[in-house]
């Protein structure tokens, strides 16, 4: 959730669309585990054709919201987070084994349930409203989501789901899917992503059980919210939750990247939980966050029906550990189908170590382009879709060198550096130029821009 989290912090969580495998009421016993069930990807999408766009053999029509791609409808029903042996398979099943092995039920099973085949369509109401993200937020704007239509959208994050999951019952879970943003384009940035959603709640008894003399300790107050708590929750229960989180995720990280691991804690703000903090690691000497965690808004906590109940969630990006655990420098790879990446990763057992021998480095070809901005709203992010759909993977890296105001006219100017390198075999000038051709015609005709080409 660290990306995700981080996004929603510049604004996060929701309700969603389950697959057919999962009940939200009533949920089937072998589901209480783990929902590995996943849309198969040639049933997924269907490019947006006429006036409609399908997903799942279901029609959505679109509107003046409507801007997901054909390039991004080909990713939906991927699933690399189900692939056995993709690097995100591997880490995904590492923390999987990580909960199911240290938290029991009473009876002696698994304590988180795991849903890792949930449909990324959502509402805009579960993408949003449920997590309390307020309608003016900046984390709701065309320029960094994908919407099917002003109801229906990508989900922008694994929080998505946390609504509907809560409400049915689940009081402790792992949520995984891929997750869609519209972003900057560089080694560590995709449109496409994968993330994972932690929630664990708590009754007044489970909480304060082992608490010595703690009888008399409650849940809730009618206070005040303060930087540390929220107006309803006493400081105690706080205090315990709190404890009980860092300590969690403190040991599902050291189990990942060994033993010796140095962690800090930084406070931060998110819509949906509060207190809010990012967890970083010192990895090799560097400091790296790798996610973000806090206490549940308890509003969203009761609109889902857990009124007495007080909980943590936490969100963390599957990309991100994987590139720190193996050492995978560019993130365009875990889309790649050459053997000699995904080979790497095929070993006896989920914990193999593993450290990615880089492919051939094969030479950049890099391309500026140039224009005058139009009068109306202009958005850096639409650019970079506009080059992704075009360009594709073949897009290493995209970079704002220069913005230049005309002192009379007081129009705008940018200049971009596209960098092109294809991560399996060497690019040609003449296939570049072509692409680079594309780019330039479409970002005046599909943005009205005005080239300085």
């Amino acid at each position: 959730m660290a990306m995700l989290w981080k996004f929603m912090r510049v604004a996060k969580y929701s309700k969603t669309a389950l697959s057919s495998k999962v009940k939200v009421r009533g949920i089937p016993t072998h589901s209480r585990h783990s929902s590995s069930k996943s849309i198969p990807s040639d049933f997924s999408a269907s490019a947006p054709c006429s006036n409609t766009v399908e997903l799942f053999g279901k029609s959505y029509p679109l509107d003046d919201y409507s801007n997901v791609t054909e390039k991004i409808l080909s990713k939906v029903g991927k699933n690399l987070h189900n692939r056995k042996h993709h690097p995100l398979w591997l880490i995904k099943e590492q923390v999987k084994e990580h909960f199911y092995k240290h938290y029991l039920g009473r009876r002696g099973t698994p304590l988180f349930s795991v849903y890792d085949g949930l449909s990324p369509v959502v509402t805009v109401q579960q993408n949003f409203d449920s997590l309390l993200i307020p309608p003016n937020h900046a984390s709701r704007r065309k320029e960094d989501n994908y919407y099917l239509n002003r109801d229906h959208m990508l989900r922008a994050h694994t929080s998505a789901h946390q609504w509907d999951l809560i409400h049915s019952g689940l009081d402790a879970f792992l949520a995984v899917g891929d997750v869609y943003r519209r972003d900057t384009i560089d080694s560590t940035h995709y449109p496409v992503f994968h993330q994972m959603e932690g929630v664990r709640l708590f009754s007044c008894h489970e909480l304060f059980s082992s608490v010595k003399d703690g009888e008399g300790l409650q849940l809730f107050e009618q206070g005040h919210r303060t930087a540390h708590k929220q107006e309803c929750h006493t400081m105690e229960a706080v205090r315990l939750v709190e404890f009980n989180l860092k300590q969690v995720l403190t040991k599902l990280m050291t189990h990942i990247f060994g033993d010796g691991l140095q962690v800090r804690w930084v406070d931060c703000y998110f819509p949906f939980t509060h207190p809010s903090f990012e967890m970083e690691i010192n990895f090799q000497g560097e400091w790296m966050e790798v996610l973000g965690c806090g206490v549940m808004e308890q509003q969203i906590v009761n609109s889902a029906g857990a009124q007495d109940k007080i909980g943590w969630a936490f969100g963390l990006g599957l990309e991100r550990l994987a590139m720190i655990l193996y050492d995978i420098p560019d993130i365009r790879l875990f889309w790649s189908e050459d053997e000699r990446f995904l080979k790497q990763f095929i070993g006896p057992h989920i914990w193999q170590k593993v450290k990615f021998q880089p492919l051939s480095r094969y030479p950049p070809l890099i391309n500026d382009i140039s224009f005058w901005l139009p009068s109306e709203t202009y958005s850096q992010n639409d650019f970079y879709d506009l080059v992704r759909t075009i360009g594709g993977d073949l897009i290493e890296k995209v970079v704002l060198l220069d913005e230049f105001a005309h002192p009379k006219t007081k129009k705008v100017s940018h200049c971009y550096r596209i960098i092109y390198r294809h991560p399996e075999r060497t690019l040609t000038q003449d296939e570049v130029h072509r692409i680079h051709q594309a780019i330039e015609e479409s970002a005046v005709r599909e943005l009205g821009v005005e080239g300085r080409f």
